[in-house]
Parts: C-alpha cells; structure tokens; sequence
C-alpha cells in the first residue's frame, strides 16, 4: 500500500534563500477533515488528484492520480474550499536527502515550510539540518511542525 512519512519544519525566511529554481503551485482541498483529505493540485503543466488517509504516527495511506489539467483548473475554480492554496516548491538536496521547501503566496504569504519524506518509519538517517554547519540554504529550518 503507497504510504507517507514526512516531517515538516517552520523556516526562517530571512535566513532562507534558494539554491534551485521553484515550481509554482496552486491547489485546493475538495475534503479536508481529521480522516482523510482530498486535495487537487496544478502543478507548472501538470495536475493531480490526491488522496490521504488519517496519520498513525508519522505515516498515513496516500494516493496520486495524475488529471487532465483542465479538469484541476475547474474544480479548483468551482469546487474546492476557500481559500485556494498558492506557492512556489523548491528542492534541496542536503545529506542525501531530498528537502522540499514551500514558500506561500496569497493569503499564507510569508509563511515558509520544509518537508522531508522518509523511506521507513524507523528510519535513523534524518538529520537535523537546522543543527548541521554546511549548508546555507537547509540551516534556516527551525522547529519541527
């Protein structure tokens, strides 16, 4: 069964600056409850629907089915709660880890989140980047979220 297991982190914006170019980001949750979301996003030239299961730990059940693009835009503009979710998704890489950060627009503007998915559970190899010296652009992650 397709799984999660992320962690996410507050950034210090001002301490923050991208390495890589972003991919700008609009999505829209069609359920949004404790059990489980659905979530529509248009991501550059391609859209997705979404599926997540209720978190046991730091794992949940997750689906993702690729949509016509068209099909996003409409249930973005007609169905999905308000408010709309905009951002630009950077990739970082740092300790061979693949760091996703999310830099809101809109009404999150300001708000800046990385997220590290990991490969099990119990996996040990995650290393705080907010405590390591090296890298200018992961060293602005704070707290853990």
């Amino acid at each position: 069964m397709p799984s999660e297991i992320e962690h996410k982190y507050l950034v210090l914006k001002e301490a923050w600056k991208p390495s890589t170019s972003g991919v700008l980001y609009r999505q829209g949750y069609l359920s949004s409850t404790k059990e489980r979301v659905v979530r529509v996003r248009i991501a550059a030239d391609r859209a997705y629907l979404t599926v997540k299961g209720p978190a046991t730990g730091v794992t949940r059940l997750e689906f993702e089915y690729p949509i016509p693009i068209d099909d996003a835009a409409t249930m973005l503009d007609r169905l999905c709660e308000r408010p709309l979710i905009e951002k630009t998704r950077y990739r970082e890489e740092f300790e061979g880890h693949r760091w996703e950060v999310d830099e809101f627009h809109g009404d999150n503007s300001g708000l800046v989140i990385a997220d590290i998915e990991l490969a099990n559970a119990r996996s040990n190899s995650l290393c705080h980047p907010g405590q390591q010296r090296k890298s200018q652009t992961i060293r602005a992650i704070s707290t853990p979220i």
